[in-house]
């Protein structure tokens, strides 16, 4: 399943004045893995998916996309390559339509003639036929996570970024979240990289783990070893649950 590196990250550092908020973090990320990315609050899981993103450029680094070096390059240009992400805070268009939300993905790689055709495909898919017509600001959190995701699947990605896709959802709509993302990766051949707090999800998804604190990468590994290691139960609990 695993076959080949699709995304290699070498010392990316991002700062904020003098906050560095990524410090000198590398990773691969290999064709179709779920790869975990966790830490606790303020570790730099989403500054990383935003520098990986093009929404911001980071001081130092380097990141390769298929073996091209995307540093630096803007958002929509990547997203064209085949990278796309989910946000934490929901960013589908408020005023828009389910359809149009939608239509928004499909237009990264299709002609307008083929809009249709992918718009409908992923409605279908994504089992949003029933509320295709509502407005994005009336949907509710379920409705409005799956809706994030087949945004940014309408892009047809290669890789799929997901930042806490599963925050807020009950047990039986976390199971379903992780069969629908299985699914993707299976069936679609989608790459994922999930920022998640959710260990559930996080443990029962993703094949391999990498750990951030304060910016840098403290472990990376299976769940197994993960759950295990002693510098991350220290992140995540402090001191005094470590042994």
């Amino acid at each position: 399943m695993i076959s080949g590196i699709l995304l290699q990250v070498t010392q990316i550092t991002k700062k904020f004045r003098n906050l560095i908020a990524v410090n000198k973090v590398s990773f691969d990320l290999h064709r179709g893995e779920i790869l975990g990315l966790i830490g606790p609050n303020g570790a730099g899981k989403t500054t990383l998916f935003n520098v990986l993103s093009g929404m911001y450029v980071p001081e130092d680094g380097e990141i390769f996309f298929k073996g091209r070096n995307i540093t630096g390059m803007r958002p929509h240009k990547i997203c064209k390559l085949g990278i796309s992400r989910t946000f934490q805070v929901t960013k589908a268009f408020s005023h828009m339509t389910v359809e149009g939300a939608v239509r928004v993905g499909a237009y990264n790689r299709k002609s307008e003639n083929e809009v249709k055709e992918k718009t409908e495909e992923t409605i279908s898919f994504f089992k949003l036929g029933n509320i295709r017509h509502w407005k994005c600001e009336d949907l509710g959190l379920v409705q409005l996570k799956r809706l994030e995701i087949a945004r940014a699947v309408a892009t047809e990605p290669e890789l799929l970024l997901l930042d806490e896709a599963a925050a807020g959802l009950t047990s039986a709509e976390l199971s379903e979240l992780m069969e629908l993302l299985k699914t993707l990766r299976d069936e679609r051949h989608i790459t994922l990289c999930v920022v998640e707090h959710v260990m559930q999800m996080v443990m029962g998804l993703c094949e391999r783990i990498i750990v951030l604190d304060y910016g840098e990468l403290i472990a990376r590994g299976t769940p197994d070893q993960i759950s295990q290691n002693e510098r991350v139960i220290e992140a995540y609990l402090g001191k005094r649950f470590s042994r």
